[in-house]
């Protein structure tokens, strides 16, 4: 069998997200536990994403306020993990590299995400059932 070439410009875990229903208490739980603090919060269409530094990673809590993915995927599959992501140098890049060694894509081409980052997600059915993200994060936020 050949050998894949390594992912281009791996950097590291951006962040791994959960999701849960309005009013959920899984930030307050994370505070209680653990002493993290929220460093973020932004709204999006369905939903309001938190996020909460891990040394050089963070957790993201995702809660549903409305119709859109998240509560889509709490339809699905319930509260918990959402989908883990990866930090990478040059998002088009590794798009292609994915595209080329047959991941599906959920986006094709890079998009805004939270945060001011470029985002684009991979399929689960390419990476045993877990939502992948891929974030090109905007030049101030990296570490």
């Amino acid at each position: 069998m050949a050998e894949t070439p390594a992912l281009p410009g791996l950097r590291r875990i951006h962040h791994v997200a959960f999701a849960e229903e309005e009013g959920a208490a899984l930030v307050g739980r994370l505070q209680e536990l653990f002493g993290l603090d929220v460093d973020s919060e932004e709204s999006a269409a369905g939903f309001v994403e938190r996020m909460l530094p891990v040394g050089e990673c963070h957790l993201q809590a995702l809660e549903a306020t409305g119709e859109g993915v998240v509560r889509s995927s709490l339809s699905r599959r319930g509260p918990g993990l959402h989908h883990v992501a990866f930090e990478v140098d040059d998002l088009a890049g590794v798009l292609r590299h994915l595209s080329d060694n047959g991941v599906e894509l959920i986006d094709r081409h890079p998009r805004p995400g939270g945060g001011g980052h470029l985002i684009a997600f991979a399929h689960p059915r390419s990476f045993g059932g877990v939502l992948v993200e891929f974030v090109e994060a905007s030049p101030s936020a990296r570490p």
